[in-house]
């Protein structure tokens, strides 16, 4: 009678807990959505998961045999519990404090990788252990079905992750190009029915394990096939896409364990991933079937920047840029993904607090995909202490830029391309800011190359266009220095 108790005792406390870690993720992840509280939400989400964690331990780690009366502790998922701990906070803390903001998009990929890495390993050592201790004939179907999709979804983006990453990265061994060749669907397609012919002959053969890693194997080669043919400029929203399918495959060896948190966090995470890869998408106004089968961001221009900007360009020096802003009252400040590569941050937080001294207004445009991911440019200036409230959204900021007198572009290409306005572009339809019809645009580049999206941009061309040529660091420090000696 007492270990019986013992046991819906234990029943009820994992599940307990399972629930609390659960509201820890949703709780965090609704917190995420505002930039003031999106720091305790990352805390809250870290908790949640090592609460789920040691939850995890305690549910595999002790059983007890109500009919023979007795507790058994499993030593071996304790040592794997101390092991998993050190280990994976030393590499997490690592990671952590070593990775620039300009590799957040990389360090997400390979968490990626290694989430689908994970829910496959996991999948089909379960698997193996199942059909070895229960035969055949007791695997449920569920079971096996969640098993084959883990196994598929996991391989998928494991390898297709590390292509990513490797894309973003710039290695040499993987071509930024779109990998593309004559009959490639074909091949992607009749690989994936393949595949599918394999999952479903395994979940009709239950005894047919070693079919479980041929599967594997396929979907490795299937994940590499698919991200290799896409371009470096679209690994941001390739990104997230794995990330959902990082979740869904969690969430899959979630019903294969019968752990209702891996479950709930698996969904919460795909469900999130395929939101932001929506949110991508719109920001750049092109389908998810165009991203991942239209080769965008290969391209490269046909001419040479010489031929097309020869004797049109308008450079400036930080000393006229000083005095022009003398004379504003309000500027605008745009970032991109080359202020964050120049650790330009600071200076600009100090150019903007010399000019609010001088009661000219200073607020920032941030476009949704400015950077390598949602939220990059929030992100630096958040660090910089710069005020929620002048970091205001393309739809905000845009109406106003015709009674803005100075536009200070720092990194920033494809996100301020008026190409994007004109039929038939590559860019055609993408949201951009409307910097071009502010009364002064500056653009702080170190050179007139193309963006991504591999596009000439002609704002660089404009009348109303002064370019700045330089480090940004360097260029908005020279800036600052000007302006306070004038």
């Amino acid at each position: 009678m007492m270990y019986d108790t013992l046991a819906n005792l234990k029943e009820i406390i994992v599940a307990l807990l399972y629930l609390l870690s659960a509201v820890f993720f949703i709780v965090g992840i609704k917190r995420l959505a505002k930039p003031k509280t999106a720091p305790s939400g990352n805390m809250m989400g870290a908790f949640g998961m090592l609460l789920a964690f040691l939850t995890a331990f305690v549910d595999f780690g002790f059983s007890v045999d109500v009919a023979g009366e007795t507790m058994v502790a499993h030593f071996q998922y304790w040592y794997i519990l101390v092991l998993a701990i050190v280990l994976g906070a030393a590499i997490g803390l690592y990671a952590a404090l070593s990775v620039k903001m300009t590799g957040m998009p990389q360090m997400v990929a390979i968490f990626n990788g290694f989430g689908g890495g994970a829910s496959l390993l996991v999948a089909g050592v379960f698997y193996r252990f199942a059909l070895y201790n229960q035969g055949a004939d007791a695997l449920l179907l569920p079971m096996l079905i969640a098993t084959v999709l883990s196994g598929m979804i996991g391989a998928v983006t494991f390898s297709g992750s590390f292509i990513a990453y490797g894309k973003l990265q710039g290695l040499k061994v993987i071509p930024d190009k779109p990998v593309v060749y004559q009959g490639d669907l074909l091949v992607k397609g009749l690989l994936f029915f393949a595949l599918i012919f394999v999952a479903v002959y395994i979940v009709l053969n239950p005894a047919a394990l070693s079919w479980y890693w041929v599967l594997v194997l396929g979907a490795l080669i299937l994940g590499i096939l698919l991200v290799i043919g896409i371009g470096g400029a679209d690994m941001p929203v390739v990104i997230s896409l794995l990330n959902s399918y990082s979740g869904l495959a969690a969430a899959a060896t979630g019903f294969v364990l019968s752990n209702t948190v891996l479950i709930i966090a698996g969904s919460l995470v795909g469900a999130s991933g395929i939101i932001l890869t929506s949110i991508m998408c719109k920001a750049m106004n092109r389908s998810l079937m165009n991203v991942l089968f239209g080769g965008f961001g290969g391209t490269k221009p046909q001419a040479s920047s010489d031929d097309i900007y020869e004797g049109k360009v308008t450079a400036t020096s930080a000393e006229e840029v000083a005095m022009i802003l003398e004379s504003a009252q309000r500027v605008v400040i745009v970032p991109g993904y080359g202020m964050a590569v120049a650790r330009a941050a600071t200076p600009v937080r100090l150019l903007t607090e010399a000019l609010e001294k001088e009661a000219i207004e200073v607020v920032f445009g941030i476009h949704p995909v400015a950077g390598r991911m949602p939220g990059h440019m929030n992100v630096l200036l958040a660090e910089e202490s710069i005020p929620y409230d002048k970091l205001l959204d393309l739809d905000s900021i845009n109406p106003s830029f015709p009674q803005t007198d100075v536009v200070i572009v720092i990194g920033a290409n494809d996100v301020v391309n008026p190409v994007a306005r004109e039929a038939g572009s590559e860019i055609s339809g993408m949201p951009i800011l409307d910097v071009d019809k502010a009364r002064t645009c500056v653009v702080i580049k170190r050179s007139l190359s193309p963006g991504f999206a591999g596009i000439p941009n002609p704002l660089f061309t404009k009348d109303n266009t002064l370019m700045l040529f330089g480090d940004g660091k360097k260029m908005v420090e020279d800036i600052l220095k000007a302006y306070k000696e004038s």
